[in-house]
């Protein structure tokens, strides 16, 4: 048994989906069942999850009073960024913007780039060294 293995044998609990907090469910699950390939498991005006096989499913809640998190702006929290392996970063940014992402003019470093979901959520796409 590989370590990696003994550790996954040895853990108490997995990721089985992260939630996140928006206004309205229904124009996050578009653009990342569309971004990401994925299936909608479940979706009402109030929550959503969507998934793919293999991986943690993600859930979307609709919180009164959402407020996005500011983009960029240190002295607040992000509340959450996902970081997305690509092959492209140009081509999957260009697409992710025809699916309703904004691009923030302020990108923090050369390798990755930082787009707003349509909820404002930051994220990432990065060419992922394993």
């Amino acid at each position: 048994m590989s370590t990696e293995e003994a550790a996954k044998a040895a853990a108490p609990a997995s990721v089985a989906m992260f939630t996140i907090d928006c206004a309205d469910p229904a124009p996050l699950v578009d653009f990342y069942t569309k971004l990401l390939g994925m299936t909608v498991a479940y979706q009402d005006e109030n929550v959503a999850m969507i998934t793919s096989d293999g991986g943690p499913a993600i859930g979307f809640g609709k919180v009164d009073h959402y407020t996005p998190p500011p983009w960029p702006d240190d002295d607040s929290a992000k509340q959450f960024h996902l970081d997305l392996k690509v092959d492209d970063i140009d081509a999957v940014a260009r697409q992710a913007v025809e699916l309703g992402a904004t691009q923030p003019e302020h990108q923090p470093g050369e390798t990755w780039r930082v787009l707003l979901d349509p909820a404002g959520h930051p994220f990432c796409l990065a060419l992922w060294q394993s």
